[in-house]
């Protein structure tokens, strides 16, 4: 079950054709479980690759053209609230999309966007696809951890451009990040309860995933990234937090790059404070306000350009004038921070926290996702209502992410000389394959 800013609760299935032509299903929920749904989206159009992108690394750029879209109401609830919201906010064409007091019609599609016709109601939606205009297909292996199983299995997932967290700018912006990765229909990770619930639905029979138990919110211990995150505006980075629930202190690494692999290093921000008793989100069903207090700040540059870039920086603005240096630590806490890398001391954030435990009994933690303008939540009416990728927790990493908890060590080396940090392999999009198959 997805969190879109909003909040949008919502699961999606993507169909692309050898011939350019794709079918896409939204499900929208009233609740964050995606067990109760409000309504369906079938999305039709053609997409065209195009070049690399060359704003963010490793992605390619694609345009699409909708031929329609059409809603399925699933309940007279989810009716009466679509049909306002076009008539409030559309322009003549859209005014009699549903008229007063029309009654729900169970599986009655109703066209949203007709390129034949030229008409377009969707805007009152908040609806575009522009997710699709930057792709990415990631390959890698997954170990069988079945009994008296040895080998892997294919794993592939398709990333699809991000969503402004500002329901204003959705509509019209272009995306440089990446929302959560969908699962190819043939190579998924295992095991994978909701993918075959999913993939066999259509806008007629709405996906209703199993129910999860819901967790209480426990922060004590470590956290890591699983894999290499890609945040809008080209930053490519891991994250690695450590929360001290005895005295409510944290410590956070944020470990940036100037590759999608997270290969390159290009800086290393170290950061801690505290952070206050967390309360249930009114906003987000399922999530946890909580306020971070960041006090203290250290930097390591780890390349060329980013030393020099410091060195140049206003005197007193960042750390000692031009003493930084390849690979040195410098506490940028004397100098509130720094001016040109955006940090600024001491600093409140208003956070959206959830905990989850995935198939395998893993505990993950969500963390609110970052504004895509590049501000920071520093008050709250800039509280998140949707997550970033998550973290897992240390203590209960299994072999395929045991050397994901070395993040101090990323981009050095081991005694033997070996990278200390192997990322995944990666295949970038060349063509989107036809798939006609069913769950293996």
């Amino acid at each position: 079950c997805e969190v879109r800013p909003g909040p949008e609760f919502l699961t999606r299935s993507y169909l692309f054709y050898a011939n350019r032509l794709f079918k896409a299903y939204q499900f929208y929920y009233w609740d964050p479980s995606c067990r109760d749904p409000s309504y369906s989206l079938v999305i039709k159009g053609k997409l065209r690759l195009r070049q690399a992108s060359w704003i963010t690394r490793g992605a390619t750029e694609a345009d699409y053209h909708l031929h329609k879209v059409g809603i399925v109401f699933h309940s007279q609830k989810a009716m009466q609230e679509v049909a306002s919201w076009i008539n409030q906010t559309s322009g003549e064409g859209c005014s009699g999309f549903l008229p007063p007091g029309r009654t729900w019609a169970p599986g009655a599609l109703y066209e949203l966007l007709s390129a034949k016709t030229e008409r377009d109601c969707t805007a009152a939606l908040g609806f575009a696809m522009h997710e699709l205009s930057l792709v990415r297909v990631e390959k890698h292996y997954q170990p069988l951890l079945q009994a008296q199983q040895s080998g892997s299995r294919l794993v592939e997932e398709l990333y699809l451009g991000d969503i402004h967290t500002e329901w204003v700018e959705r509509l019209h912006y272009r995306p440089t990040g990446y929302q959560r990765p969908m699962q190819s229909a043939v190579h998924h990770v295992h095991p994978c309860p909701a993918c075959g619930i999913i993939y066999r639905a259509d806008e007629h029979h709405p996906p209703i995933l199993p129910v999860r138990a819901q967790l209480p919110m426990q922060l004590s211990g470590s956290w890591v990234s699983t894999h290499c995150e890609v945040r809008p505006a080209v930053l490519f980075l891991t994250r690695y937090f450590i929360f001290h629930g005895n005295n409510h202190t944290w410590e956070g690494y944020y470990y940036h790059y100037s590759d999608p692999l997270c290969k390159q290093p290009t800086f290393t921000i170290y950061a801690s404070g505290h952070y206050t008793q967390g309360i249930p989100s009114t906003k987000v069903r399922g999530g946890t306000e909580l306020a971070f207090k960041v006090t203290q700040a250290r930097v390591t540059p780890m390349d060329p350009v980013t030393v020099m870039m410091l060195n140049s920086s206003e005197p007193g603005s960042c750390g000692l004038t031009s003493s930084w240096s390849a690979g040195v630590e410098q506490d940028i806490t004397p100098t509130n921070g720094c001016l040109a890398l955006g940090i600024k001391l001491p600093h409140t954030e208003y956070e959206l926290f959830k905990t989850e435990q995935d198939t395998k009994d893993r505990s993950l933690l969500y963390i609110g996702e970052r504004p895509t303008d590049g501000s920071s939540p520093d008050s709250p009416d800039k509280r998140p209502t949707s997550y970033q990728a998550p973290l897992i927790q240390c203590a209960g990493a299994p072999e395929e992410f045991s050397n994901y908890v070395s993040l101090k060590y990323l981009g050095k080396k081991d005694a033997n000389g070996n990278e200390a940090l192997k990322p995944l392999p990666v295949a970038f999009l060349l063509f989107i394959a036809l798939l006609f198959f069913r769950w293996d």
